[in-house]
């Protein structure tokens, strides 16, 4: 859709609002690699429920290809230079960062990192820097106004679905769906017009 814009209108947006489902690794790079800010919470499934460390308490070192943990200790993905291509990230994208198990063992958090494992180790996903874009720019306030203008947009669409039964067409062809749309935001414009504009009221005569 953003070609098609874009050709045929010559508009490239700075900025592109959306849901959840929007916000994988994949899709966030891309708009990133075409100077488009992603106002979409990213789709994140990183998180903990028992209480220990997620990735986000570790920083992240780009300049060493490595994570520090909240106790200064490095998580790497290689301790050594491998020959074979194949130990790299794998197929997916993604790679993976350990500790050394004897540092673990010996650290006095571990309870709160990896209580049920020798060592911790951590995901990466090849578009993580693009997700890191995303979860920035949704602490800026300009993030809020493009989360209520998203609900404004989308409200209008779940109105014609459930009040006013829009949740299939009964005219075919393009034409047909065009027409019945048409209609029905007519109908939405004007409960909307109802509401802003109420009727006069009649006084009753004496």
């Amino acid at each position: 859709m953003l070609d098609r814009v874009e050709d045929k209108f010559d508009l490239h947006p700075e900025r592109l609002i959306a849901d959840t489902a929007y916000g994988t690794g994949p899709l966030l790079g891309w708009l990133v690699d075409r100077n488009i800010a992603p106002h979409i919470p990213v789709f994140d499934k990183s998180g903990r429920n028992d209480g220990t460390w997620t990735r986000a308490d570790f920083e992240w070192d780009a300049e060493n290809n490595q994570y520090i943990c909240p106790e200064g200790e490095a998580l790497k993905q290689f301790r050594r230079n491998y020959s074979d291509p194949n130990c790299g990230p794998t197929g997916k994208g993604v790679a993976k960062y350990r500790a050394l198990k004897n540092t673990c063992q010996a650290c006095p958090s571990k309870p709160k990192c990896c209580p049920n494992m020798d060592f911790r180790s951590i995901t990466r996903e090849e578009h993580e820097d693009a997700r890191q874009v995303a979860r920035d720019i949704a602490k800026t306030r300009q993030y809020d106004i493009s989360m209520k203008l998203r609900k404004k947009v989308e409200m209008l669409f779940a109105h014609l679905k459930r009040i006013l039964g829009l949740g299939r067409l009964r005219l075919r062809d393009p034409c047909g769906a065009n027409d019945e749309f048409l209609l029905a935001a007519t109908a939405q414009n004007l409960r909307k017009l109802a509401k802003i504009f109420p009727a006069p009221q009649q006084t009753r005569k004496a």
